[in-house]
């Protein structure tokens, strides 16, 4: 991923609102990040519990979404994250839904997916060794570009309805 600048980030956002693109909080380590080795930018807010950002490429320009965590537990033992394919216990994989851009998130549509609570499916698909006794671990490349390609789909199903707009 190219660097981003502070201005770029908050830019980027395709479906928030300019009250949330106030609230913003960038990552606590955001000026050591190591563009070089990402291939998407994921943070959870540490002053909303509830709030993550997810931003990556699209046709070679930053696209960020606001993600918003669902409240309430599961009761299955274990799952699996929907970007980087990683087993982990349940608590660990929360429902996260993003408001789509444009008029379509203004009328109340959004996207939905399963991934990592504290959105390291980056850092996650990166372990050389399984992370569950029954996790068939495909070779690293593989899972870093499956996990890129699934995060700039669910990425692009936020932004799709945002092209009029830009």
């Amino acid at each position: 991923m190219r660097p981003l600048t502070e201005h770029e980030v908050r830019s980027s956002f395709v479906n928030a609102s300019p009250d949330e693109l106030r609230v913003v909080a960038l990552p606590a380590d955001f000026v050591l990040t190591d563009w070089d080795h990402l291939d998407f930018l994921a943070w959870r807010d540490p002053r909303s519990r509830g709030r993550g950002y997810l931003i990556a490429e699209l046709d070679g320009e930053p696209a960020g979404i606001v993600l918003r965590a669902a409240e309430g537990s599961s009761r299955a033992r274990a799952a699996m994250c929907d970007l980087c394919h990683t087993m982990q216990p349940a608590d660990q994989v929360v429902m996260y839904t993003a408001r789509k851009a444009g008029d379509a998130g203004a009328h109340g549509d959004s996207v939905g997916t399963y991934m990592c609570a504290d959105l390291s499916c980056h850092e996650n698909v990166r372990l050389a060794a399984p992370l569950a006794p029954n996790e068939v671990r495909a070779s690293v490349d593989r899972k870093i570009d499956g996990t890129k390609r699934r995060t700039e789909a669910f990425v692009g199903r936020v932004a799709e309805t945002a092209a009029v707009r830009r």
